[in-house]
């Protein structure tokens, strides 16, 4: 049994999203080389590859604080959330008036509470999450964290859903459509009430975003109620947006396989981004899409074909409820 609740991507405890990374300024050092070619590592999904540039720079200059938070992205992408806490608690001891890294030591934080389900652990999200709003007010991202841990962690290590309700005013305040994803988030996980969530959305949508996540936020949501129409609008929104995006192939699938029709073309969709994507917390993970894929296979009645998806994403995320159920479910009619 989990002591907190999972949010956002289902891997880890609270919501993330990817606040824009610390960049450094030239004329660059030979430390701002290796660092830059550590970052189209982590942008790879090559995070090993990352960790041992890194290391590298660390060694011949431990007060390089940025050194230390790109460590601590690295290991928190592969789920080694103790090294991921002890390289992010480096880079703000070195760098403490840095909203980014105050920030991402509270995602670090998140993970390693719900990998243990500490309550001690996760006292410390919310303070770094409020710190991070703190010293750069204009940092949504923060904000967007500090609101869902107020609307899903329980009472006793800060979760309150008037400072929920707080932060996504100023979010409003600060930036429209940001405001409306706020508040959206606010609606249906705080009030329950999805038809206040769907008016935001629709707002969203309407207001024509520059970029794809407020197009996917708004198309995860709609799956959920089973709007397809809608879904696959916002869908088509992101491909206006950014057409190679390569989320649109994990969104794109999704649509179909709650639909019912037009299998194929979604094994393809799902099998083109597991394969040509890193599996990264900001972004879908890997698996969600097997789980996806097994309920494909589940659908087409290749009973064998789901489970072995259902394992896939299991050994990746061992904490899916969910698929545990599915899994479950099929081997129980194989005996």
């Amino acid at each position: 049994m989990l002591l907190l609740a999972n949010v956002g991507s289902g891997r880890t405890l609270f919501h993330s999203t990817a606040a824009p990374a610390p960049r450094f300024s030239y004329p660059a050092t030979p430390d701002d080389v290796a660092l830059e070619a550590a970052q189209h590592k982590f942008d790879s999904g090559n995070y090993s590859a990352a960790i041992a540039g890194l290391q590298s720079v660390a060694s011949q200059n431990p007060s390089n604080a940025a050194v230390f938070y790109w460590l601590g992205r690295c290991y928190y992408e592969v789920r080694d959330y103790d090294k991921a806490v002890a390289n992010g608690e480096k880079s703000v001891a070195l760098d403490p008036k840095n909203s980014v890294y105050q920030q991402w030591l509270g995602e670090e934080y998140g993970g390693k509470a719900d990998r243990d389900q500490s309550y001690f652990v996760a006292r410390k999200v919310k303070k770094q999450f409020e710190l991070a709003v703190q010293l750069d007010p204009s940092n949504i991202a923060a904000r967007r964290d500090l609101e869902e841990f107020c609307i899903e962690a329980p009472w006793i290590v800060g979760g309150n859903a008037d400072e929920g309700k707080a932060q996504v005013d100023a979010i409003a305040a600060i930036d429209p459509i940001e405001g409306h994803l706020a508040r959206a988030v606010f609606d249906i996980r705080s009030l329950k009430k999805p038809d206040l969530a769907e008016a935001e959305y629709r707002q969203v949508l309407n207001a024509k975003p520059g970029k794809p996540e407020p197009y996917f936020e708004a198309a995860s949501f709609f799956q959920k109620q089973n709007k397809l129409d809608d879904m696959n609008a916002a869908i088509d929104a992101a491909a206006q947006v950014k057409p190679n995006d390569p989320r649109l192939a994990y969104y794109r699938a999704v649509a179909i396989i709650s639909g019912g029709s037009g299998l194929s073309r979604a094994e393809e969709y799902l099998k083109s981004y597991i394969a040509s994507t890193p599996d990264r917390s900001d972004w879908p993970s890997h698996a969600d899409a097997r789980d996806w894929l097994g309920r494909l296979y589940e659908a087409e009645g290749k009973t064998g074909q789901a489970a072995e998806q259902y394992r896939a994403a299991l050994q990746l995320e061992p904490g899916r409820k969910e698929t545990q159920a599915r899994l479950a479910k099929l081997e129980k009619g194989s005996r």
